[in-house]
């Protein structure tokens, strides 16, 4: 095995790792079962359309927008159905979940692109502060980012 394929394997294991412990705290584990759900039935209403911007905490990064209309399913799940202008994630639809107060959207897009948002509201309920996590997957378009930003709710 070269010192190429060491460093990859390596990275590619590092990077398996840290996506097992987001999505697990994220509130979803392998296979996208809920996990620590949340059912008090006095979590913020976070239903309705929020928009906001997002920026990287890598400087080569581009900013990202996201529009998203948030729904409970014919099952009572509040799902998110997001459009995102971003070079590494494509529009999908996110589970939304609470932590204690916490705000938590994870979701992948059709391509394997994984992101997860966690924050909370502020106390007007209108304003979302968030960081982000993502996995731009093996294409090597965005590898791995975080950052931070807000939605205000429309």
């Amino acid at each position: 095995m070269t010192n190429s394929t060491k460093s990859s394997a390596g990275f590619l294991l590092i990077t398996w790792l840290v996506l097992s412990v987001s999505s697990t705290a994220s509130g979803y584990g392998p296979g996208g079962t809920a996990v620590g759900t949340s059912t008090n039935r006095n979590n913020p209403d976070v239903v309705g359309t929020w928009s906001g911007t997002f920026q990287s905490k890598h400087a080569n990064m581009s900013p990202f927008t996201i529009t998203m209309v948030i729904a409970p399913n014919a099952d009572g799940e509040l799902l998110a159905t997001a459009s995102l202008s971003s070079d590494c994630v494509r529009d999908t639809v996110l589970h939304v979940t609470f932590e204690g107060s916490k705000v938590v959207l994870a979701g992948s897009d059709s391509d394997g692109n994984s992101i997860t948002f966690r924050g909370a509201l502020d106390s007007s309920t209108t304003l979302l502060q968030m960081g982000y996590i993502l996995n731009g997957s093996a294409s090597g378009r965005c590898e791995l980012d975080e950052g931070d930003g807000s939605m205000g709710k429309r």
